[in-house]
């Protein structure tokens, strides 16, 4: 019978303190197995204090887009810095990339600085590391990123290449052309990383079955219909590995939380509150144990 190993991660871990513990609620009832921490995140030091507290596998989910920079020089009079003293936001980050008005040299000094706080923050390097908002896969960001895993012997990333993407109509358009341009950037960062010598899972879920989209049976359907194609191209595989991305918590409460700037409407909706009570739901376990699915960390790759 084939094995499943599923990673579910909750990212966005130290945003606010609602947040982590929506996360570590998760992790406790068997539906969360790894987090990814945002160490500029108001509460990266709670977070990390709980992940070593609960024994949570924890890696780096790397901000360049939301909020202050955590390297010293940068903030102030920084590439990566609008007018306003903040990273340039998830939009903003990409159009001011797109004009070239983006120094790498600040985009690797601030990958680094992460790494090192992380490191100060949890006592280790993460094992796993990605970008918040998906700006790791982005032109020029991925090779900078490639060369700061590998200088710190990072092993794994993620690869947001999620099957099936084109065939969900219920994703709104605006949306769905911000996943698109995801794909895109992702498949022409695959050779990137292989190049440097980092892995990812053989799938990634996440951008279909997220916020308000997210159930039982979409999260189901998902894993299903991915393992089918891959077993068809690769019938041989006697393991399939997957990333399951998620924003499980309790909604931000204003002013608390973020950051640097507050929290976004992202981190006060609803939504996460619905990612949270899906996951837990007990068909899901069993949908699980059902497939022989079993949740594991990066390090149990």
């Amino acid at each position: 019978m084939l094995q499943v190993k599923l990673i579910v991660t909750g990212d966005d871990f130290g945003y606010c303190p609602r947040r982590n513990q929506g996360i570590v609620d998760c992790f406790l009832a068997g539906a969360v197995s790894n987090v990814s921490l945002l160490v500029n995140g108001s509460a990266a030091a709670d977070a990390a204090k709980l992940a070593r507290r609960h024994n949570i596998p924890i890696g780096l989910h790397a901000n360049l887009s939301e909020g202050s920079p955590v390297c010293e020089v940068l903030k102030t009079n920084s590439s990566l810095l609008n007018q306003d003293g903040f990273f340039h936001g998830k939009m903003g980050f990409r159009t001011a990339l797109s004009k070239g008005l983006l120094n790498m040299s600040e985009v690797k000094q601030e990958l680094k600085a992460q790494v090192e706080l992380f490191h100060e923050l949890t006592g280790h390097l993460p094992p796993h590391m990605d970008g918040h908002q998906h700006v790791h896969v982005l032109p020029e960001v991925r090779h900078v990123f490639a060369e700061v895993l590998e200088e710190y012997g990072i092993k794994y990333t993620r690869v947001p290449i999620e099957p099936g993407l084109h065939n969900c109509d219920w994703i709104p358009p605006s949306l769905m052309d911000f996943y698109l341009g995801v794909e895109e950037d992702s498949f022409n960062t695959v050779d990137v990383f292989t190049k440097h010598g980092i892995r990812w899972p053989d799938i990634y879920i996440g951008l279909s079955t997220m916020g308000r989209n997210m159930s039982v049976s979409s999260i189901r359907s998902a894993i299903d219909s991915a393992i089918l194609e891959l077993t068809a191209k690769a019938p041989q595989s006697r393991t399939v590995t997957i990333e399951l991305m998620v924003h499980p918590g309790y909604p931000s409460v204003p002013p608390v939380g973020g950051c640097g700037e507050g929290p976004d409407d992202f981190s006060q909706s609803w939504e996460r509150l619905h990612e949270l009570q899906t996951l837990i739901k007990p068909e899901l376990q069993s949908h699980y144990k059902s497939r022989n699915i079993q949740l594991c960390s990066f390090k149990d790759l």
